[in-house]
């Protein structure tokens, strides 16, 4: 029988100004096996975020100057940190401070005094999530996936890493770790955002045309998960001219029939109406000897893949 690999030790972000609590907290976690970042203030905490990554931050919710409220809203702003889990640490016996503290991106929280033993299985709990979370995202990053999850009015939750390397291509002043999109993608991301009839938005710019595509129904307090689809549309269009003897406006609406847009979508990207569209389809399928849409689809696949 084959052993399972352990998990490697976690790294946790323990942030309190109270040096006691910090003593004793390091050491009960340090004697688990974890290592412990160390922060006594909320602008602390973001600094060393911004250099290393912690699987789990502890986070004390009043402290002075920043207090945990916010450094977790502002780290939750930031895509790159937005997926690590945070525990509150708290004294207040206010049920609303607990609520403040789920609202502000935490996972959990833990009122003080700590209670070592609650702490503990809180956090194998919660990094045992936060694992599962990191291998399927790991999976769409190996995959090559496109995709980027949006919260309310837009704001980018997470992104894999080729997502990311397409839209830094699209916009080469936009970084991961901004709070949103690049202002032109931002724009596309709204529309679906805006909940209408609209699954797909094409976006023009330099060298080719970016898709985002729901792939989910916009939903108050929910992520809307979005995929990205990069065309270069010249140079397909001109293969399939050239390969099929195909007018341009014919090996233009070819690509879009590929994509698996109806006449009325292609009608709207190419500014002619849905019968015109039919006509150049007459043309296409007697050009490639094929009755039916998706054979003409699967010709053109066929085409530019190879």
């Amino acid at each position: 029988m084959t052993a399972t690999p352990e998990a490697a030790p976690a790294t946790i972000l323990l942030v309190d100004d109270a040096i006691d609590t910090l003593r004793m907290l390091t050491a009960a976690l340090e004697a688990d096996g974890m290592t412990v970042l160390v922060a006594t203030d909320g602008a602390s905490a973001l600094a060393v975020t911004e250099h290393a990554r912690p699987d789990l931050i502890l986070m004390d919710a009043v402290m002075p100057g920043l207090d945990g409220f916010e450094t977790t809203r502002r780290l939750k702003r930031n895509p790159a940190r937005a997926t690590i889990p945070v525990i509150f640490l708290t004294g207040l016996e206010d049920g609303a401070h607990a609520a403040d503290a789920l609202a502000a991106g935490g996972v959990d929280y833990v009122r003080k005094p700590v209670h070592l033993d609650e702490l503990r299985a809180r956090i194998r709990v919660h990094l045992a999530n936060a694992r599962s979370v990191a291998s399927a995202r790991d999976a769409l990053d190996i995959a090559g996936r496109h995709l980027v999850a949006l919260g309310p009015e837009g704001r980018l939750l997470w992104l894999t890493r080729e997502a990311g390397r397409l839209l830094a291509a699209i916009d080469p002043s936009w970084d991961s770790g901004q709070p949103g999109l690049p202002p032109a993608v931002a724009d596309a991301a709204a529309r679906l955002l805006a909940g209408d009839d609209r699954a797909t938005v094409r976006l023009a710019h330099d060298g080719g045309s970016l898709e985002l595509s729901r792939l989910s129904a916009p939903s108050s307090g929910r992520e809307l998960l979005v995929r990205l689809v990069a065309a270069s549309e010249a140079g397909a269009v001109a293969t399939l001219q050239a390969r099929h003897s195909l007018t341009q406006r014919e090996a233009q609406v070819l690509l879009w029939i590929s994509y698996g847009k109806p006449n009325r979508v292609i009608s709207e990207i190419l500014g002619i109406s849905p019968r015109t569209v039919n006509k150049h389809l007459e043309q296409i399928f007697e050009k490639l000897g094929v009755e039916t849409r998706a054979a003409a689809a699967a010709i053109a696949v066929r085409t530019l893949g190879g």
